[in-house]
């Protein structure tokens, strides 16, 4: 029985190394989307928080404020995009029996 603890005691550990790696990484990670034509660039964390937003002149019209809107819209949506890939690609998998009954 003890051997069984033990064990699982050792894969929580390992777990929680894995996500502190995680969280260090995450911390360094920055990504940018860019809208169709690139003249809207959104710069995000690995949070998911805005760092800059960056629009080029050619793409400010006063009279087409719903395009640039639309614009900025496209580039932080593909930034998402990106950021959700990244840090989904190293989250550490939990074992599908390491908390029995807990519902994990």
């Amino acid at each position: 029985m003890g051997t069984g603890f033990a064990k699982k005691k050792k894969q929580a550990k390992m777990m929680q190394e894995q996500l502190m790696q995680m969280q260090d990484k995450l911390k360094n990670l920055t990504v940018t989307g860019t809208s169709p034509g690139g003249l809207v660039n959104v710069t995000l964390d690995g949070e998911g928080d805005v760092l800059s937003i960056k629009i080029k002149k050619e793409c400010v019209d006063p009279e087409d404020v719903e395009g640039l809107e639309d614009l900025v819209k496209a580039a932080f949506q593909e930034a998402k995009k990106t950021l959700k890939k990244e840090t989904s690609s190293g989250m550490p998998a939990m074992p599908a029996n390491m908390f029995p009954g807990m519902g994990f």
